[in-house]
């Protein structure tokens, strides 16, 4: 019998207390409610979760979902806790008695859906167990960690396929944020999902304002960000080693702000307690390495920075859609210089890697430099590179708002390849920088280089106009960095039309101070003045509840259903049942608290 299209909004309603789906969400559902399989790539904040969570509720037996962190199996178990859903999750951090107490409820019915770690997965152990319970699908989040092109490869992902091979009448969906062409192969090939429908969803995030400056001064860039546009909010700072991160947090608390550090050097418990306070406390900042982030799902994180080059544009869009996951304004920022670029090319130039991997590698560091360098919208090429295509400009990222002027840089880009050819091709930029500028140092002078023609020809540029001709012609491949570790120079192929003459080349000015996003990216940007007091009476009693219970805030409400109370201002329980993202279950649970924080603001006591 085909499942009913009107029973998922149903359980979607009662459940969720959402009125409809969003995007592919409806045919991901009715699919795999039918016992079809099914591979959905939606974007951060998509909704990808209700793909597998409405068909669990909807097929008989027990929804198995195999997920990478404990820290998100958690975060999704009291999540579902909350709206009355019999959910529970397997892991290494439950002690033996817990873990046999979790499997006599599977071995009972008593349980909706259950998470779990691909390792545990797979053991035959567990796959024994699972074979003497009915089973309503297989969920495999963040499926792609099994392939070795995407950006977290695990290999214990690689024996999922067994599923097929053990459980073929069990519907089994695939699910990610992010996945290139050849990623989306390697799920469908080694999950052995070659048949199933690809559910994919528009990777556009419109709420999210995208922004790349020039770094200067990182610090003074990153706390003038953070101050003027999203003060008292959560968000994410991303360095690429442990120790920035240690020295950018303490310099964040030195300033006042409540900042905290996460990376792998730190021990278990510090790790999990850092991570705790950022989920359940409001207004946290972590700064952090890439360690930190899959199975974050805190749906109010305001903003994302980074103070290094992410090293592909997968990871940009991974990094960068944790924030705003509740579809309110977001703002990322990401702040570059002429050493991400050095540092990356220095990197793959050492890889040992085969050519095949080099090339690959190459390919994605070009277009995270491409994002960066580009004087056309930022969106619309971030897009692209996931074979989206957005027709007009999408007037929310930093070019749209401020359109970037250029500069006819021919001249100057031949005196810096000729600088780096004349010298030898032994030395890296400073030092190139030195002789154009004309500067008699030591070493310039005991290499007898002050006698160049080129020497003194660039005094007409600031050194830091110079910085970035270097920067770019790098980003645009016309300059390589050698493999050995100093940043020394070497010229191009690509560089010969332009050293002849053949062809122009415009460069980006560079901006040095940030536009501020023309639409406000604060939460509570919609909300009038006059209600401000309200909107912060309903925070507080949402973190009331939070912390009574022990779990986040946002597992109680959403930031977006808190608006919509303001917004609405319902009198009554049926009108608070009405709003989106209250369903049956957080209505009898928290209506009343809710309502009377309401009914306080519009109708205070008379003193």
């Amino acid at each position: 019998m085909t499942a009913s299209l009107d029973r998922a909004r149903e359980v979607l309603r009662q459940v969720w207390g959402y009125g409809e789906f969003r995007g592919r969400q409806a045919e991901v559902v009715e699919t795999v409610a039918n016992g079809g399989d099914a591979l959905v790539l939606m974007p951060t904040g998509g909704g990808k979760s209700l793909c597998y969570q409405v068909p669990a509720l909807m097929r008989s037996g027990t929804a198995i979902v195999i997920s990478p962190l404990i820290s998100l199996m958690q975060d999704q178990v009291a999540t579902l806790l909350q709206l009355g859903v019999r959910a529970a999750y397997l892991s290494s951090s439950l002690d033996m008695h817990e873990a046999r107490a979790i499997e006599t409820q599977l071995l009972e019915g008593s349980l909706d859906l259950l998470y779990m770690a691909p390792e545990r997965m797979i053991t035959p152990r567990n796959l024994a167990l699972l074979a003497r319970v009915p089973i309503a699908l297989f969920a495999i989040d963040e499926a792609h960690c099994v392939s070795q092109w995407g950006h977290d490869f695990r290999s214990d992902y690689l024996g999922l396929s067994v599923l097929a091979e053990q459980f073929p009448d069990v519907p089994r969906l695939a699910l990610t944020a992010t996945a290139d062409l050849r990623t989306r192969a390697d799920i469908a090939r080694l999950l052995k999902l070659d048949q199933a429908p690809v559910f994919l969803s528009s990777f556009d995030r419109p709420n999210i304002y995208y922004r790349i400056l020039p770094r200067l001064n990182a610090m003074d860039q990153l706390t003038d960000f953070i101050r003027r546009e999203h003060p008292q909010d959560a968000g994410i700072v991303y360095c690429l080693s442990r120790a920035k991160t240690e020295k950018v947090a303490a310099a964040l608390v030195k300033l006042g702000f409540p900042a905290l550090v996460y990376h792998a050097g730190l021990s278990p418990a510090e790790r999990e307690a850092n991570q705790t306070r950022f989920l359940r406390e409001e207004g946290i900042i972590v700064v952090a390495t890439i360690a930190f982030g899959m199975g974050i799902d805190k749906p109010n994180v305001r903003f994302v920075a980074h103070l290094d080059l992410p090293k592909s544009l997968e990871a940009y869009y991974q990094e960068t859609g944790r924030a705003g996951r509740d579809g309110l304004p977001s703002t990322v920022s990401l702040f570059y210089g002429l050493q991400d670029v050095i540092k990356h090319q220095q990197m793959l130039a050492q890889s040992n890697g085969s050519e095949e991997h080099k090339r690959h590698e190459r390919r994605r560091i070009d277009a995270m430099l491409q994002l960066c360098e580009t004087v056309t919208c930022r969106r619309q090429l971030l897009l692209r590179y996931f074979d989206e295509h957005l027709s007009e400009p999408c007037g929310h990222c930093d070019v749209c708002s401020e359109p970037v002027a250029t500069w006819d840089a021919t001249e100057p880009a031949r005196m810096a390849l000729s600088a780096v050819y004349r010298t030898g091709q032994r030395y890296g930029v400073e030092y190139a920088v030195e002789v154009l500028s004309g500067k008699r140092s030591e070493r310039v002078v005991s290499n007898g280089h002050e006698a160049l023609a080129v020497f003194g020809q660039g005094v007409h540029l600031s050194l830091k106009a110079w910085r970035s001709v270097f920067r770019q012609l790098l980003a645009h491949g016309l300059l390589l960095v050698d493999a050995d570790g100093y940043g020394t120079l070497r010229l191009a192929p690509e560089c010969r039309a332009l050293l002849k003459g053949e062809v122009s080349l415009q460069l980006r000015k560079d901006r040095d101070s940030a536009q501020r996003s023309s639409k406000s990216s604060r939460a509570a940007s919609s909300i009038e003045p006059a209600d401000e007091p309200l909107w912060q009476a309903l925070r507080a009693r949402r973190r009331t509840l939070a912390e009574e219970q022990g779990v986040p805030p946002y597992v109680i409400f959403h930031d977006s259903t808190l608006v919509a109370m303001v917004t609405h201002q319902p009198q009554s329980l049926s009108e608070m049942g009405a709003i989106q993202g209250i369903g049956e279950s957080k209505l009898a649970r928290y209506g009343e608290a809710f309502l009377a924080v309401i009914l306080d603001h519009s109708y205070p006591v008379l003193g």
